[in-house]
């Protein structure tokens, strides 16, 4: 499996030879739901080969097509699903990613990958992430409206107390700490109180290492919101020594392992989700106040314009409109036609990758609070 938020820019956004195949299924968690899911993407294959001899009949699919046969035949794979699946192949490159998002069944060749429907799951908008944590281990969980699951964290991480402690504080320096220095004038202490001070320094120790390590190596690189899940009592000292402008005031007073996942989920996106309506009403706000001086627009040939010319600065696309067709980065231009036509895919998709690609963002808007009727809305930087 690959990271989908690093090859997003890298990979999947940048300039392939074609035929770009981009493949999405919707998949299932749990028997006998996912028993479905190897027979619905046999059919979708079925449905790229035919497309792949239409659009690339002066070609060899063989080879393409070859990875995603070997994946039709992986049991195992099938038995690990999440809520989607997307993949992605040329003849040089097969990326297959699981999803934490339902996705609409789609198969299509054209001459770049389509990705709106990982625009809309990546977008830091409706994501975030949340900190379980205790004095004796930590958990990351990262999810969206749909699910919550478990980060699979690298070997650096401090996932336990004894990641920390023992590779920093041994049970001498420990004791020495507590004690002091014999002669010293300080006052020795035994029992009840040097434990407690050896377990709350040990706590602090191995806070401030998680909180260093969720920042380095997931708050910044993503830019989500963090939310803690812990009891009471471990509110105050991990706010106390984290330094992660990312961790939301809001939180989450209970041990994660006490609650179901989807309860976790439930209460964290209830605490997210005023955030999200925020972002988006804010947005829409911007883009209905800059149309009095010129600086947005809903017209699809201005939109277009703008992008080749590096304007757009925040691009709202409707999650469920498609309009086939092809963008002309270098023209300007956008000539329709049906999205089974060879190199035809959807408009608003190409427009979304180039304002990326010139440094603006895009934003995946659910149908009903789209403030368009033509599926898009540009705020330009000038």
């Amino acid at each position: 499996m690959n990271t989908l938020e690093h090859d997003f820019n890298t990979v999947l956004l940048a300039n392939h030879n074609g035929p770009c195949i981009s493949l999405y299924q919707p998949t299932h968690r749990t028997y006998p739901d996912r028993q479905q899911d190897p027979i619905r993407f046999g059919n979708l294959l079925k449905k790229l080969e035919q497309s792949l001899g239409r659009q690339y009949a002066n070609r060899e699919n063989a080879a393409i097509l070859r990875p995603f046969h070997a994946l039709a035949e992986d049991a195992q794979f099938w038995n690990h699903s999440l809520d989607g699946l997307a993949i992605f192949a040329t003849p040089d490159i097969f990326k297959v990613y699981r999803l934490q998002r339902p996705v609409r069944e789609l198969a299509i060749a054209a001459d770049s990958f389509h990705t709106k429907p990982l625009m809309r799951i990546l977008q830091s908008a409706g994501r975030y992430q949340v900190l379980g944590i205790n004095r004796h281990e930590a958990t990351l969980f990262e999810g969206n409206r749909d699910a919550l699951d478990e980060v699979k964290t690298g070997d650096d991480f401090p996932q336990i107390l004894s990641d920390v402690v023992d590779a920093k504080d041994g049970e001498p320096e420990r004791t020495k700490r507590a004690h002091g220095k014999a002669g010293a004038g300080h006052t020795t202490r035994h029992g009840m109180n040097v434990r407690q001070d050896a377990m709350e320094n040990d706590t602090e120790h191995f806070f401030r290492a998680v909180d260093e390590a969720v920042l380095a190596q997931y708050s910044r690189p993503s830019g989500m919101p963090l939310l803690l899940a812990a009891l009471p009592e471990h509110h105050h000292l991990f706010r106390e020594v984290s330094r992660n402008p990312l961790l939301m005031t809001e939180a989450i007073d209970v041990d994660p392992k006490a609650i179901s996942p989807d309860e976790l989920r439930a209460r964290a996106w209830e605490l997210v989700l005023p955030f999200y309506l925020k972002r988006l009403e804010g947005l829409i706000d911007q883009y209905g106040a800059s149309k009095t001086d010129g600086r947005s627009s809903a017209d699809l040939a201005e939109i277009a314009k703008a992008a080749a010319a590096g304007r757009i600065a925040t691009l709202l696309i409707d999650a469920d409109r498609v309009v086939p067709g092809r963008f002309d980065a270098k023209a300007g231009t956008i000539t329709f036609a049906r999205l089974e036509e060879p190199g035809i895919d959807d408009v608003l998709d190409d427009l979304g990758e180039h304002t990326l690609k010139t440094g603006g963002d895009v934003v995946i808007v659910p149908p009903e609070r789209m403030p368009t009727e033509t599926g898009i809305a540009a705020i330009y930087r000038f």
